[in-house]
């Protein structure tokens, strides 16, 4: 008999739909899409089904340079999330176009974390099929 099981994954996955697709596509692609109005050239995120300054449901992305700055920070001892066993940071990263994205911070020890620090996006595999972005301090 076929198992039928599903896999077992070690962390939540993003919920992924059509207004989120083109985001989740991109990092898997190794890019980082922000959205993008047709209608008044807004960019947008994290992604709405509709324009927040023009209304427009005409909505496509722009692929945006993954450098940016942190904004604000967190560092998450205790209870921690399945996989991590260490306290973790999870910044929110001004990208260059004005948009913020969160995300896991790494690449420094958690104590030189600090407001304004230059950041860049890597995406990584995490498991197989779920690809996260994450940001290092920019060299």
């Amino acid at each position: 008999m076929a198992d039928t099981s599903l896999p077992q994954r070690q962390r939540p996955w993003p919920a992924i739909n059509s207004d989120t697709e083109y985001f989740w596509e991109g990092i898997r692609l190794g890019e980082l899409r922000v959205q993008r109005c047709e209608s008044c050239a807004a960019l947008t995120h994290p992604p709405r089904p509709r324009c927040p300054h023009c209304g427009s449901f005409d909505l496509g992305y722009q692929v945006v340079p993954g450098s940016g700055t942190v904004y604000s920070w967190v560092v998450f001892h205790h209870p921690l999330a399945p996989p991590y066993t260490e306290p973790y940071a999870v910044a929110l990263v001004e990208l260059r176009t004005g948009n913020r994205i969160v995300a896991q911070l790494t690449g420094l020890p958690l104590g030189e974390i600090r407001i304004g620090l230059p950041v860049t996006a890597e995406f990584t595999e995490v498991e197989p099929g779920l690809t996260l972005p994450v940001f290092r301090p920019a060299k």
